[in-house]
């Protein structure tokens, strides 16, 4: 099965190591971020785990639940969870997944047989509440992920979301933005930009951060 961005993220009910997993309703109203491994005490996906635990307020702010998946068994999970928290220095505080059957890793197209014909692929998903697929990346084995891009895009997708913009290439949160073409209603974009903007090119209209509090608070 082969996913694109604006699916909906496939159900799925299978074992972790926090217990049953039943996907869309342990997702709740929740961004959620999945993300595979190709097998438990694998020396870049220890790393991490471990990372993702230690970026768990990181998380909440945004309303992001993670969710990890292996091919290996519970108890495997179990104890690798353990060689995580001990050399990383932290606790693995979300569940991963115990694919041992595959089924997860075939509904999410993790398997690339030119990659490795039995090994799920390093994938990462971005969900969003509506079980809308808004982010695929594949990772090579020996790169490990950056979890400050990961956040970024969440942070673009929940701006862009609530307001016509866009957000421009190396963006952060609090830099200018881009109106998006297709608001030209000179007095909504009054309305919705009342700190004005700059039109750099008529299609390139830039303007500070519409969203004053990034903390949550």
């Amino acid at each position: 099965m082969s996913l694109h961005l604006g699916d909906t993220a496939p159900d799925f009910e299978q074992d972790s190591s926090e217990g049953r997993v039943s996907f869309h309703q342990w997702l709740g109203d929740s961004w959620g971020i999945l993300f595979s491994h190709p097998a438990d005490f694998t020396p870049v996906c220890t790393t991490e785990l471990g990372l993702t635990a230690k970026l768990k307020d990181e998380f909440a702010q945004r309303n992001v639940k993670a969710i990890a998946l292996s091919v290996d068994p519970v108890e495997s999970h179990k104890d690798w969870i353990n060689d995580i928290n001990e050399t990383q220095g932290c606790t693995v505080n979300f569940p991963i997944i115990a694919d041992h059957d595959r089924k997860v890793s075939e509904l999410y197209d993790m398997i690339h047989p030119n990659a490795n014909a039995t090994l799920t692929v390093r994938s990462l998903f971005v969900i969003d509440p509506n079980k809308k697929i808004r982010l695929i990346i594949t990772y090579p084995a020996s790169t490990g992920r950056n979890f400050n891009e990961v956040l970024r895009v969440v942070d673009s997708l929940q701006l862009t979301d609530e307001h016509k913009v866009a957000t421009p290439g190396n963006w952060e949160r609090g830099n200018d933005v881009v109106i998006v073409p297709s608001l030209q209603d000179e007095q909504e974009i009054k309305e919705r930009f009342p700190k004005g903007y700059e039109a750099v090119r008529p299609y390139l209209r830039m303007t500070p951060d519409p969203k004053t509090n990034w903390s949550g608070e």
